[in-house]
């Protein structure tokens, strides 16, 4: 722990912490919630509010009536658009930029953690799991990426050749190089930053889910969710040449391969929505 701790430390650029996310999150769990605590939560955020009124009153979602404040803007979209909207724009500060070391251009690992984001939603909808959870363990599953991307500024060109020379995936070549992966890395920061710990269990083991405990059903749609979005296209980077996925994922959630076809489909179309949304381009 101490030395995931370091790496964090160590970092010249941590991405600020989400601070409503988390708290969104819990009062969101919170049965029967009141319609006020959730529009409190985002009015303590000025630049929030004024993303998600944009939002709201872009062309995707505009009513007949321009929505003037967050009250008016839940009731016309439901919290689970809302609480995936808030989630979103809150992941884009996280993921802006490049990520050399991964072989990712511009705003490439944001676009693939929002479409693993997506898929998730749609796995989790389709076996009844919380979808807001599921949305929200997706979109953070790389986030140990930004600090390591730091770290690997000097020997990136070491992890390319290592994972191109033989079957390993990143998270291994990382393990084997620096002693820690990015999934440990990210659940660690998650934890630091108050998240609750089936999100901090999904995202550090989400490249082997069965190691997750009691939350491995999450850190399974994750897992799958991960392999979707890269099924995509989307953010590949230096991964692709050692895309691999677990057999316990699928056990875990008594699915088969021949479902993620549909998987992918059906995240495509979702994606797109997301995108037009958050005026993205994929």
């Amino acid at each position: 722990m101490q030395e995931i701790d370091d790496f964090i430390a160590s970092a010249r650029h941590l991405p600020p912490a989400p601070q409503v996310l988390p708290r969104l999150m819990q009062t969101l769990a919170t049965p029967n919630v009141p319609l006020s605590d959730v529009i409190q939560l985002i009015n303590v955020d000025p630049g929030l509010t004024a993303s998600v009124l944009q939002r709201c009153n872009s062309a995707y979602f505009r009513g007949s009536l321009p929505a003037e404040t967050v009250f008016e803007a839940v009731t016309r979209l439901g919290f689970n658009q809302i609480f995936r909207l808030v989630t979103s724009l809150s992941g884009t500060q996280l993921f802006k930029g490049s990520h050399q070391s991964y072989g990712l251009k511009e705003d490439e690992l944001w676009k693939h953690s929002l479409t693993a984001a997506a898929a998730a939603q749609v796995i989790a909808q389709d076996l009844g799991d919380d979808e807001n959870v599921a949305f929200t363990a997706a979109l953070l599953h790389d986030v140990g990426k930004i600090v390591l991307a730091q770290v690997l500024e000097h020997i990136y060109d070491r992890l390319v050749q290592e994972i191109e020379s033989r079957p390993c995936d990143a998270a291994d070549t990382e393990k084997q190089l620096l002693g820690v992966h990015h999934g440990e890395v990210g659940g660690r920061l998650l934890a630091q930053w108050k998240f609750p710990p089936h999100l901090v269990a999904a995202v550090w083991s989400h490249h082997q889910p069965e190691a997750a405990g009691p939350h491995k059903r999450l850190a399974s749609i994750v897992h799958i969710a991960n392999l979707t979005a890269y099924f995509l296209g989307s953010g590949y980077g230096y991964q692709a040449f050692a895309l691999r996925g677990s057999p316990s994922a699928l056990e875990v959630l008594n699915i088969t391969s021949d479902q993620i076809p549909a998987y992918v489909l059906r995240t495509r179309d979702l994606i797109e929505s997301i995108f037009a949304l958050l005026r993205l381009h994929n």
